[in-house]
């Protein structure tokens, strides 16, 4: 994706923290709070955002009624999510709702007995939220968006037939992106592929990751990283350049110039955490709640985007996606 990031001075951050802490309180007695925090903004982590609010209306939680739903995103910023985190302990909600791993480590570092449902966090275990994907009797629980990396391979096939290696573009300082990219390699070699690795520590680093891989890579393959879903159409200009195509995880990647996606609908995702919020604040311990993910996946494609990549797709990947991209 393009640099969706806000680019929000950090003091303008914490006015806004400080402007919450300060607005007085119309809410009933009875009212729950749900607080809810991203570590950026980008369409996938704001269907969630939005998903879960939506599943919160459909049980009857309507904000300005019986609910109080507070969101704030740390704007890529590492720093402002422990302070978004330590806010949130401080007024003390019903339940912290914590969007991508970065964010998701601030709040669970921050609390170990206010309520936290993690969200579009790729593995729970390696990120260190949870101990296993049981129940584990603490104030944890989620939802995964762990990616079917097999099929991942099956789809790279189908798009670039003949290609070898896999460039995968991903951030080494995130949990997840570094779990993924080993589970990728280990998919790759039972196919008889090989992975070349482009590491980005930060958003703008993507395009120069995107552009070692000409030359390199048969295909571009990209994970739910949110580095590089934030840069996403530094990675296409460069493709384009290369003609070298694009395959991601994050369906909402090929609006933005993917050649094709299999993933996870973020907004089902949102909703699947919802009813998990729900849950709690009708009475249930996190930590009876096993951490899970979500089998939804959908194929989207996008024959320009494949054109101008050097590839055709094929009538049957055609037929078989859900949906059909036209820019």
């Amino acid at each position: 994706m393009k640099n969706a990031l806000l680019r929000t001075p950090f003091s303008a951050v914490a006015l806004a923290l400080g402007m919450l802490a300060a607005a007085p309180s119309s809410f009933a007695a009875d009212t729950k709070s749900v607080a809810v925090t991203a570590i950026v903004e980008h369409p996938a982590l704001d269907a969630v955002r939005d998903g879960v609010k939506a599943e919160l209306k459909a049980a009857g939680y309507e904000e300005g009624k019986n609910l109080k739903f507070t969101y704030q995103s740390a704007q890529g910023n590492v720093g402002t999510a422990a302070q978004i985190a330590r806010k949130y302990v401080g007024d003390a909600p019903d339940v912290i709702v914590a969007i991508a791993t970065p964010s998701a480590q601030a709040v669970v570092a921050s609390t170990k007995t206010i309520p936290v449902v993690y969200s579009a966090i790729t593995d729970p275990v390696a990120a260190r939220l949870v101990k296993n994907w049981d129940a584990t009797g603490t104030n944890v629980t989620g939802v995964s968006d762990l990616s079917p990396l097999d099929k991942h391979i099956g789809l790279i096939k189908q798009v670039v037939p003949n290609a070898k290696r896999i460039g995968v573009i991903y951030s080494p300082g995130e949990a997840n992106s570094v779990a993924i990219v080993a589970s990728l390699k280990k998919a790759a070699a039972d196919a008889g592929m090989t992975v070349v690795e482009a590491a980005a520590a930060r958003t703008v680093d993507v395009p120069t990751a995107a552009q070692s891989l000409v030359g390199k890579a048969d295909v571009i393959y990209t994970p739910t990283d949110n580095n590089v879903v934030s840069a996403f159409e530094g990675i296409v200009k460069v493709a384009q350049q290369a003609k070298l195509p694009v395959v991601a995880a994050d369906t909402a990647t090929v609006e933005r110039g993917a050649v094709a996606a299999l993933g996870l609908n973020y907004s089902d995702i949102g909703r699947q955490t919802g009813k998990i919020v729900v849950r709690i604040l009708k009475g249930e311990k996190p930590g009876t709640i096993a951490s899970q993910t979500s089998t939804n996946f959908e194929l989207v494609v996008n024959p320009g985007a494949a054109k101008l990549q050097g590839v055709t797709l094929s009538e049957s990947l055609l037929k078989t996606a859900k949906v059909v991209a036209t820019k």
